[in-house]
């Protein structure tokens, strides 16, 4: 299964923004942004992605990262 990474516009204050260019460097996962995901209460308080739908957010944009690249590798996996 190919990953789906989504990122909400709104949320790319965090630095999210800068992840969204690392991962669409892979060409193996899809990288989407949208104007919103409606996750508004988290888009305010911290980065976040969805990961084939599943919401993964972090403290910061760094530790984010590597949360979506786990999850990632985890899907490649399967």
């Amino acid at each position: 299964m190919r990953p789906v990474i989504e990122f909400c516009v709104a949320n790319s204050f965090h630095g999210t923004d800068d992840i969204m260019r690392k991962l669409e460097a892979d060409n193996e996962i899809d990288v989407i942004e949208y104007g919103c995901l409606g996750n508004c209460g988290e888009c305010y308080m911290f980065p976040f992605a969805l990961v084939n739908g599943e919401i993964v957010f972090a403290e910061t944009t760094e530790s984010l990262y590597a949360q979506i690249v786990r999850k990632v590798r985890e899907i490649k996996a399967i």
